[in-house]
């Protein structure tokens, strides 16, 4: 299993928008994701900084990566692009993190 963290934010007049729209998620993105090799996604928000800690356990890197290519992927971002920064593809602003500990 692949262990991925990274980092996104919501504009903080619509973190309850955010959360109402991930519970839950759309069925056809949930079953996309599995699809693709996730088996554990967790989103987290800093209510004081409205930022994002998302933290995801996949099977392959190269299948993560062609999620971003499906249509429900490229709908949800669209769906999200006006409640959080977002490149002009409409996938959100994310910056990786790299592990630099893990406890077994």
């Amino acid at each position: 299993m692949i262990r991925k963290a990274f980092i996104m934010s919501v504009h903080g007049q619509f973190v309850d928008e955010y959360e109402r729209r991930h519970n839950p998620i759309w069925p056809e993105l949930a079953a996309t994701l599995k699809v693709h090799g996730v088996n554990n996604y967790s989103i987290y928000i800093s209510d004081k900084t409205n930022q994002l800690f998302a933290y995801v356990e996949i099977e392959d890197l190269k299948r993560w990566e062609e999620i971003a290519e499906t249509e429900w992927c490229r709908k949800w971002w669209k769906h999200m692009s006006e409640i959080m920064p977002s490149n002009v593809d409409n996938s959100p602003v994310s910056t990786p993190l790299r592990e630099v500990f893990h406890l077994r």
